[in-house]
């Protein structure tokens, strides 16, 4: 497919005046729970359809409903104006909607073609052909301007290439309603813009989205109509056209803007002379990542660290949390030398992590919250590292309420919390040991306004305790409750904003198209430039070969 020639047009294959999917007052419950009360949806032909909500509006469950993985107790499920098939009837439900999830259905040890045609290899009980298969698999892949090998593992395609994959294998079974769960949770700023490319001519195709996701400027980017859940109810469903930011937050939240947090950031004061900085960082390098970067973080300063895909922010971050053993440089945490490459040296040092991904490095989904959110702090639980289940709900259930973890108890497995308490675990186990210092890597990534709001809140509360934090990330809302956000670049540090910024020029400086002190090495040492070097980054190459 190119931009001048979309695939063949699949609006042919049905009315163009129906709606592609429709939920039409649709009610499930769970038990006690009532997931969705009265709901409904209407997506067109060709339509970028947002679907947005805090967590636990009931916006999973919709899908759940849309793709015929559940059925509504009350309502009804229609494609091009006929009802949805049966629950049972798997092939008729991939023949018109299909979801891409945030977290990918792509098996890595099968091949590009094997994922696309999984279970439909050949046809009938014939023996395999693989030189078909891949063929066919060529021609889907030509169709819609896929430049993938289609006997490469799936395992070496980047994450946008895999969302793709998916929407093409959606495709081949002949469905035109395609739901985008957080698609650009995981890309950078290339990347979501080649996808929202791809989407558009597939629209042009008669192809219909629903997108859901956290990130309110893609839905005025990408998408004609939104719906806005709250409570498991339907609130409004409006033209993306017209309607005002505020508008659609206080939609979600049920809340005035006025009483919505504001992170407006005070001017950083350093701690008195002679005191050791919460964290410093110098000389870091890693092969193919970052080299030689340094960056010292006072105690109670947010230090904001921005990059897009590549720029290497998120591997630095985790390699001063322990991640990732480096070829040279120093981290320090309050003073204290930390072994590089340890996570738990870094622990003990002082330094609270969280993660960039919840699901595969940040919780254990079948244990308690308690259990989870407590993991850095079992020796303060009992003497000698011995402690009781009481004590390990009593501290859980502290953190809870300082996390507002909404959940029935501290007894409660993780995996049945909404992915923003989740990620209120995830900060809560950082905080757990008192740190002297954080790391957070885009610590509100594919949460909810409201939930997005109570964790940096709660960062800010740490600083304010006299935590210093290096906060990782691409989102400008994260950056916002930042003293200074330094800009990485192809591995080096390249540009330094204080609080005040502007989105374009910071956004600019992201891209590689420079910004205010772009490519500035310090030349003052660290103990004696201005504000004990709160003017941004250490010298490139300072304290390199030490481990």
């Amino acid at each position: 497919m190119t931009t001048h020639n979309p695939p063949h047009d699949l609006r042919a294959a049905g009315d163009p005046g129906r709606p592609v999917a429709a939920a039409i007052d649709v009610s499930k419950s769970f038990g006690a729970t009532r997931a969705l009360i009265d709901v409904g949806v209407s997506v067109a032909p060709g339509e970028a359809h947002a679907l947005v909500g805090r967590n636990g509006a009931g916006k999973s469950t919709l899908v759940s409903l849309l793709t015929g993985l559940v059925k509504p107790d009350r309502g009804r499920i229609l494609f091009d104006g006929e009802p949805a098939p049966p629950v049972a009837d798997r092939a008729g439900w991939q023949a018109r909607a299909a979801c891409v999830y945030q977290k990918s259905t792509i098996i890595p040890t099968l091949s590009v073609a094997e994922n696309l045609f999984l279970n439909r290899q050949s046809d009938g009980p014939r023996r395999i052909s693989w030189k078909a298969l891949r063929t066919r698999a060529a021609a889907l892949l030509a169709e819609y301007d896929i430049d993938v090998d289609p006997a490469a593992a799936a395992a070496t395609l980047a994450v946008d290439q895999r969302q793709v994959l998916e929407i093409a294998r959606a495709l081949s079974f002949g469905a035109r309603f395609i739901i985008l769960d957080e698609p650009t949770a995981q890309l950078d700023g290339a990347n979501i813009a080649a996808l929202f490319g791809r989407l558009r001519r597939l629209q042009e195709a008669g192809v219909a989205f629903l997108f859901i996701s956290h990130h309110l400027s893609e839905v005025y980017e990408v998408c004609q109509t939104v719906t806005v859940l709250r409570d498991a109810r339907h609130i409004l469903t409006a033209p993306v056209a017209g309607l005002d930011k505020d508008e659609l937050i206080e939609a979600m939240t049920g809340e005035d803007r006025s009483a919505r947090a504001e992170f407006a950031v005070d001017r950083y004061t350093p701690p008195s002379a002679g005191t050791a900085p919460a964290l410093r960082i110098s000389g870091l390098s890693l092969t193919g990542a970052f080299d030689g970067v340094g960056v010292t973080v006072g105690g109670g300063e947010i230090v904001g660290l921005a990059g897009a895909g590549g720029s290497g922010a998120v591997t630095f971050g985790e390699t001063v949390a322990g991640l990732h053993r480096p070829g040279a440089g120093t981290v320090e945490v309050a003073g204290r030398p930390v072994r590089t490459g340890s996570v738990p040296d870094a622990l003990r040092a002082g330094l609270g992590f969280v993660p960039e991904d919840r699901h595969a490095q940040g919780v254990i989904p079948l244990r308690p919250i308690a259990e989870n959110i407590t993991l850095t702090a079992t020796d303060r639980l009992g003497r000698h590292g011995f402690f009781t289940g009481e004590s390990l709900r009593r501290a859980g259930g502290a953190l809870m309420r300082r996390l507002d973890v909404k959940a029935e108890g501290p007894d409660q497995p993780v995996s049945a919390l909404s992915g923003g308490n989740q990620q209120k675990v995830v900060m809560g186990r950082a905080l757990a040991s008192s740190p002297k210092a954080l790391v957070l890597i885009r610590p509100t990534a594919g949460v909810d306004v409201k939930s997005k709001e109570s964790l940096l809140g709660t960062v800010r509360q740490a600083a304010e305790d006299g935590c210093g934090a290096l906060l990782v990330s691409d989102e400008l809302d994260d950056l916002r409750i930042a003293h200074r956000v330094l800009v990485m670049f192809k591995g080096a540090v390249v540009a330094e904003f204080p609080s005040g910024w502007g989105d374009a020029e910071l956004i600019a400086a992201i891209e590689g198209l420079g910004g205010p002190d772009a490519g500035r090495e310090p030349d003052q040492d660290p103990e004696q430039g201005p504000d004990q070097n709160h003017d941004g980054v250490d010298a490139p190459g300072e304290g390199a070969g030490h481990e």
